[in-house]
């Protein structure tokens, strides 16, 4: 199939197929005049690349574990160097979660304190005599 009938089938747009290929997730064959030609697997490959990457991994980090990957789920072959590096991608998201939620709190204790001194410097007006 060529790159337009993948798009169709996977909901995913040409220029992400491309660089899917680029990034070496997907290899398509090249015809005589020079298109791209997908198998059917490769809607299955396209599946799996878009669930891992809305679990937060980076196509560096795809293209090293597709290789072990198989079925819709996509199902992982548990091997000690894939697992080494899901967990130490884990281990970056909570970092940066920790960072996350240390920059909301000095957002909100700065928020917090702006709100206090605008009320001490401009009170609320009475309305009563």
């Amino acid at each position: 199939m060529l790159i337009g009938e993948l798009s169709r089938r996977t909901g995913v747009r040409t220029h992400q197929l491309r660089y899917y290929e680029a990034q070496g997730l997907l290899e398509p064959r090249r015809s005589p005049g020079g298109y791209r030609e997908y198998t059917d697997d490769a809607v299955l490959t396209v599946a799996q690349i878009r669930k891992l990457l809305a679990a937060g991994l980076s196509t560096d980090d795809i293209a090293y574990m597709l290789p072990c990957v198989t079925g819709p789920a996509p199902d992982l072959e548990p091997c000690p160097e894939l697992l080494d590096a899901l967990r130490e991608r884990l281990r970056g998201m909570d970092e940066h979660i920790d960072t996350l939620v240390r920059s909301r709190q000095a957002l909100a204790d700065y928020i917090k304190v702006t709100e206090q001194r605008a009320a001490e410097d401009y009170p609320p007006c009475d309305s009563t005599p």
